[in-house]
């Protein structure tokens, strides 16, 4: 399985409660809407608590501020998100979900990656 992750910081003319209820309430819909277009075949939201402990946490470590969310996206494989990217109507939910996107997340503060998930506890093998 290929996964992208996403790590969301909102617009700052948003508040914290008010990116999470767009980006579940308005954009999930949208994810799932376009879902198999894109050939996503799961799709996670882990939203950020903004809780005290997030500072206790970041001062021991001396790390930046905490993300408002992370999104992670699931496809079968690299090779078959190349194969949709290419596709013309793939695209055409690609740019739906970007300028969707655009409307609460700061995306030039917003990192995505791929990866390779390895459980550890509880171990996978």
């Amino acid at each position: 399985m290929f996964k992208i992750v996403f790590c969301l910081h909102r617009l700052e003319a948003l508040s914290h409660q008010d990116f999470l209820d767009y980006w579940y309430g308005k954009h999930a819909p949208l994810v799932r809407q376009h879902a198999e277009t894109t050939g996503l075949i799961k799709y996670v939201q882990s939203h950020g608590l903004a809780h005290p402990v997030d500072e206790l946490l970041n001062r021991g470590r001396k790390g930046p501020a905490a993300y408002d969310g992370v999104a992670e996206l699931y496809y079968r494989s690299a090779e078959a998100l190349l194969l949709t990217i290419k596709d013309r109507s793939a695209h055409a939910a690609g740019i739906a979900l970007l300028e969707d996107e655009k409307r609460f997340i700061d995306l030039s503060r917003s990192p995505l990656f791929v990866c390779e998930e390895r459980a550890i506890i509880p171990r996978a093998d």
